[in-house]
């Protein structure tokens, strides 16, 4: 059985003149600009498309970033090197079309960008988002983001904390070989 959505990085072949979230600014940005950001090199976009369709069902954006560290928690600060700032990886835009809203693709969406970041070779402490409204900034909530402190609407999602949710966990070595000619590999 094969899935219902593929998730892959924008192309100049996709179709995106069709695509409507409900929110005019999500909607003029994916159809007029992000391309253009890409070209530049200030954001990559990915898509995830109907297998049946083919059509874009919602889009996402990251771009790199840092977190002021006096916007995260106490708690946090204090096992973080004294930095002034934490390397992150922004969120610049989420929209699932309306067609396809209510099936989970905000949250597929999220879970791609967590595990892309933790992929990438530079070290990255955090997902972080600006939220538009209430409404986006309770969402991110949902699925653990945090707030920061001196915005309420900047919210942060550790990747230390994305990893448990999403990855299985993995021993300290593994043994490859049998009997005297046995090969752990730490890692």
């Amino acid at each position: 059985m094969s899935a219902p959505f593929r998730l892959e990085a924008l192309t100049e072949a996709h179709d995106r003149a069709a695509f409507a979230c409900g929110e005019e600014p999500l909607d003029r940005y994916f159809q007029t600009q992000v391309s253009q950001d890409i070209r530049r090199n200030i954001t990559n976009c990915f898509v995830a498309i109907e297998a049946a369709s083919g059509l874009i069902a919602a889009y996402y954006t990251l771009a790199a970033a840092s977190i002021p560290t006096p916007d995260l928690p106490p708690e946090l600060t204090k096992k973080l090197p004294r930095y002034p700032a934490i390397p992150a990886v922004r969120i610049g835009r989420l929209a699932v079309d309306q067609r396809f809203q209510g099936r989970g693709l905000g949250a597929a969406l999220l879970a791609d960008a967590a595990l892309r970041t933790l992929a990438a070779g530079p070290a990255v402490y955090a997902l972080v988002v600006e939220a538009k409204n209430e409404a986006a900034a309770a969402f991110y909530r949902h699925h653990g983001f945090l707030p920061s402190a001196s915005h309420p609407r900047t919210l942060f999602l550790p990747l230390a904390t994305a990893a448990k949710a999403l990855l299985p966990p993995r021993p300290a070595w593994t043994r490859t070989g049998r009997g005297q000619a046995d090969i752990f590999v730490f890692g």
